[in-house]
């Protein structure tokens, strides 16, 4: 026992490194626990901690679950508010079962604000309701005359020209897409490609590993590709249980993604994942992990679609619930950062060790990860042996003059990070 737990804690140590394929438990190597966080939210003068060299501050607050963030080529930002929507709560309680209950349930704000740093001072001065009466919004995007939201249920996009401060018109749902899922699957995120020709949509699984049947994953789990004008959909990848945070890497111009693993198999399994995308890829979901670890749980098996799952590049830790990606393309920020991944890892329930609750920093050289996983925000976790947080990172954005945007939904609070 002893020899295993070692090997454990050996192992959960070195999920930070450069790993192609990591050493692997067992399932059920340790029980499968529910670990739900208690958010306390921050205290005035309290605030998560950076590096040496950099100042952090509070860009926005008072938002409603702010979860995505798109940045403008003027520099606003636009913020999806938008939470779990668990019908017939009031409260969140000991009585409510299956979710998590660190989440803000009930009632989504369900809207697009938008903040604008007018006079460049690091505050937003105005802050205003740019598109309301949306459902469940997440993945923002503006591509020549159009603002595109990704409901969970359809990409609508709308008429925009820059600088305007509410949509002015209706628009016109391009894309129906398969609601609902899995705890927090319901997001869909948006990317487009450099030439504007291609818009990507992440679309996360509906169950946690196909428990439902393979009718209930259909377009699931999956990048969609898509004409802007919705026309032309094809699976550009497949396999990715929840694929929440994509963006494109500034160099090579592949997309990568971070990956939100399945649950129930133990503390160390399965890793999140970041991996830089293959057309036409399978990345195991839900017949195997991290290549060909063959989950035995779905039903039937499917060993002709093991055997040719991708591997991804690098492990960035079990039930760490990596949501947010952000390669960061200023220059305000030290050399080193130059190019590398902001990851948002939002902290999940299902490990005995609260995991994740913090912004990491992966360094890329030639559009590949060319060293280990970094903490670069921390101090969400406020008392580990309470399972207390003050927040909860998620979304990466890189303001238009290169500081760090961090969503942290459970506080409804926008973080900046600065270099000095």
């Amino acid at each position: 026992m002893k020899i295993k737990l070692l090997f454990i804690s050996l192992l959960s140590a070195s999920w930070g490194a450069v790993a192609q394929q990591p050493k692997l438990p067992s399932p059920y190597a340790t029980k499968s626990v529910k670990n739900y966080c208690e958010v306390i939210g921050w205290k005035v003068n309290e605030m998560p901690k950076a590096p040496a060299g950099f100042k952090v501050s509070r860009f926005a607050t008072a938002l409603a679950n702010p979860r995505n963030m798109y940045v403008a080529a003027n520099g606003d930002v636009f913020v999806a508010e938008a939470n779990t929507e668990v019908k017939g709560i009031k409260k969140v309680g000991a009585a409510i079962t299956g979710v998590d209950k660190s989440q803000n349930l009930g009632k989504s704000a369900n809207r697009v604000t938008l903040l604008r740093d007018s006079n460049g001072d690091g505050v937003p001065d105005l802050k205003t309701v740019f598109l309301s009466g949306l459902n469940q919004p997440f993945g923002l995007l503006i591509l020549g005359n159009w603002f595109y939201v990704a409901n969970t249920d359809g990409l609508w996009r709308f008429a925009y020209k820059p600088g305007q401060t509410k949509v002015a018109g209706p628009g016109k749902m391009i894309v129906r897409l398969p609601a609902g899922g899995y705890n927090n699957h319901w997001t869909r995120n948006l990317r487009a490609n450099a030439a504007g020709t291609k818009i990507y949509i992440a679309v996360g699984s509906g169950t946690n590993v196909m428990e439902k049947g393979a009718q209930n994953e259909v377009r699931r789990a999956n990048i969609l590709e898509i004409n802007p004008d919705g026309t032309g959909e094809r699976v550009y990848a497949s396999g990715l249980r929840n694929p929440c945070g994509i963006d494109f890497e500034p160099t090579t111009k592949v997309l990568w993604t971070v990956v939100n693993e399945r649950d129930e198999l133990g503390d160390e399994l399965v890793p999140d994942y970041l991996t830089g995308i293959k057309q036409g890829g399978f990345y195991g979901w839900p017949y195997s992990y991290f290549g060909q670890h063959v989950d035995d749980r779905p039903k039937p098996k499917r060993p002709d679609l093991v055997k040719k799952a991708v591997v991804p590049d690098m492990a960035v830790g079990p039930h760490t619930a990596s949501l947010g990606l952000a390669f960061y393309n200023s220059s305000k920020f030290p050399q080193k950062y130059k190019g590398g991944a902001f990851i948002g890892q939002h902290g999940s329930w299902n490990r005995s060790v609260l995991s994740g609750y913090k912004v990491t920093y992966v360094p890329f050289t030639n559009g590949r990860p060319s060293g280990a996983m970094q903490d670069f925000l921390t101090g969400f976790i406020a008392n580990p042996a309470k399972q207390q947080v003050h927040g909860r990172p998620v979304g990466i954005a890189v303001a238009k003059d290169g500081a760090l945007l961090v969503a942290d939904d459970a506080s409804n609070t926008i973080w900046r990070v600065s270099a000095m």
